[in-house]
């Protein structure tokens, strides 16, 4: 496999000198370009590695360059101003930035790729952007920056998180979340149970999560659990008669019930794999969707939300409903006071969506025109007591969920749902809990780095806690909220810190190690020597573009609209590499 160039710079370690913390397809265009002058002339450059190569990971490559930049650009001027002599000395002692961004999949953009709905390709453009960032080396020579990519690169696995603290001035986590937030109900370990998490991953193509394909295959054409069903109904464009139960209220579990729902018809045009819309069909019959509390408090957003009313109207033969009565009884004295806050204005717009949502299902109910042959229903005040079985003891499987209804009490902003005492029961031939995301520890970190209840790393503005050259940005800083956009802000912050670390001290930078750019062991350099060493097949950003190239093969495709035809295993990608795919 072809390797990067070996640049002709050396990387070092940098501790951090203070600290406080709580537990709570293109080329770069800088933002700065700064010119050869004796200001950057024998300076060394910094260094720095990106662990994650999604949102946060691309914008905090992208603010830290420019960051950089503009702080050399600033430290040219003031030399300049205040002294005549073109050999006036800088009290920058760094040249410019070169940065590695390592990504566990050879594929990069984390949740841009694999998280984002399939038919929401307006967000997914969000790639073009992070495609500018990786592969520049202009004007590197007189400052500015470098991005690198290594895909296929699992730190933990293949190197370790001391290695790259030794290789690098600072190490950034930008990993994202990589588990699910717990509901203990009983129920869970059935065959039909899956997390948001792992449905979204599989209907995105990720290589990790192929054997979800099997679950719901089972769940929407087999559900007697004895290959009565006929499975190849999915292929002949039939609408699977099961029942999905989706336990959530935000965005992602009304994803989860949209692609259900709209099936192969709905989806043929985005990047769904078509392996995936050969277990789909023509979608599912009838999906629910569950929330513990009121509409008020929901977590979804109108736009999302829209789009459920929409269906029926756009031609996808699904019907949104919502009972009027689980509207009202969520709307306590607590609530109406929570919609006249200042923050209260979107979910007043929800409040009169929902509401025109549910005349039109009374409205439905009394007519007698031909009803959609599909449902999402959107149940409110009912919370999750246990999963039950089919009692088939050989193949025991997912039959209904229990729901207690709730009701709310509390101060407004502060309200709990708390159970009344009666029951329901809704059947479901698949489960997706969709109650977030949650994150993990990488293997060598520091326990005391490391929230565990919050499934975030310790740290304060980006800085994680202790004596270190680490810093952190995205859900793994912040736990998982906020849209993609939510990302730059928080980049920033991050950045910030960052700049901070170098500036308090940037002398023990240097006399640490007192290398020049002509050092081999460190940064890239190291990093390619370690996993070479490793026997590590990792990817370059030019390697991925060929990737890229691949999926939207015209052969690949299922029609002339479809984008790509995802890659679906580590082996196939790193294959194409070594061949015309």
């Amino acid at each position: 496999m072809a390797r990067p160039s070996l640049r002709s710079f050396v990387e070092s370690r940098s501790y951090s000198t203070h600290d406080s913390c709580t537990v709570g397809k293109r080329r770069l265009h800088n933002s700065a370009a700064v010119t050869d002058s004796p200001i950057t002339h024998g300076r060394r450059r910094l260094r720095a590695v990106v662990v994650g190569s999604g949102p946060s990971g691309f914008y905090t490559a992208k603010y830290l360059t420019s960051s950089v930049n503009k702080r050399i650009a600033a430290d040219r001027e003031t030399a300049t101003s205040s002294s005549s002599s073109s050999t006036s000395s800088s009290s920058w002692p760094f040249s410019g930035i070169d940065i590695d961004i390592l990504e566990r999949l050879p594929t990069p953009y984390g949740l841009v790729r694999y998280g984002v709905a399939p038919d929401h390709p307006e967000v997914k453009n969000v790639e073009n952007d992070f495609a500018a960032v990786p592969g520049n080396t202009h004007s590197r020579a007189h400052g500015g920056g470098t991005v690198s990519y290594f895909g296929n690169v699992d730190v933990g696995r293949h190197v370790s998180l001391s290695t790259l603290s030794a290789l690098y001035d600072v190490v950034v986590l930008a990993y994202g979340c990589q588990s699910d937030r717990g509901l203990t109900i009983p129920g869970l370990d059935l065959r039909g149970v899956l997390t948001a998490r792992q449905f979204v991953n599989w209907y995105n193509g990720h290589p990790e999560f192929g054997y979800v394909a099997d679950i719901v295959r089972e769940a929407l054409w087999d559900r007697d659990g004895n290959n009565a069903g006929d499975v190849d109904d999915a292929d002949n464009g039939a609408i699977s008669k099961a029942k999905a139960v989706v336990i959530g209220n935000g965005n992602v579990a009304l994803d989860c019930a949209r692609i259900l729902a709209k099936g192969r018809r709905g989806l043929k045009d985005t990047d769904v794999p078509s392996s995936v819309l050969d277990v789909l069909g023509d979608g599912v019959e009838k999906v629910v969707v569950v929330g513990r509390r009121g509409h008020v408090q929901g977590a979804f957003t109108i736009k999302e939300l829209r789009e459920l009313t929409k269906l029926q109207k756009e031609g996808y033969d699904v019907s949104f409903r919502v009972r009027q009565e689980e509207l009202d009884m969520g709307m306590t004295e607590a609530s109406l006071q929570e919609l006249q806050l200042a923050s209260g204005r979107p979910k007043m717009r929800i409040d009169a969506l929902l509401r025109e949502a549910a005349a039109t299902t009374e409205e439905e109910g009394e007519g007698d025109h031909e009803a959609p042959t599909k449902t999402i229903e959107l149940r409110l005040l009912m919370n999750p007591i246990r999963i039950e079985s089919n009692n088939n003891r050989n193949n025991p499987r997912v039959h209904h969920v229990i729901f207690e209804r709730t009701q709310l009490q509390g101060e407004p902003g502060k309200q709990l749902s708390v159970g009344t005492g009666q029951y329901e029961k809704i059947s479901a031939d698949l489960v997706i809990l969709s109650v977030g995301y949650k994150g993990s520890p990488l293997e060598g970190m520091n326990e005391n780095m490391f929230d565990s209840q919050r499934g975030i790393v310790v740290n304060n503005q980006g800085k994680v806690c202790g004596d270190n050259n680490l810093f952190v940005v995205g859900w793994i800083k912040r736990s998982p909220t906020g849209i993609i956009g939510s990302n730059i802000m928080d980049a920033k912050e991050t950045v910030a810190s960052i700049m901070k670390y170098i500036d308090s001290n940037p002398q023990n930078l240097l006399a640490l190690h007192e290398d020049s750019d002509d050092d081999l062991s460190k940064g890239s350099r190291g990093l390619i020597r370690h996993l070479e060493a490793n026997n590590v097949k990792y990817v370059t950003w030019d390697q991925f573009l060929q990737i890229d190239q691949a999926e939207r093969d015209r052969d690949r495709l299922r029609n002339d609209v479809q984008p790509r035809e995802k890659f679906l295993s580590v082996d196939e990608m790193l294959a194409c590499l070594q061949s015309t795919c």
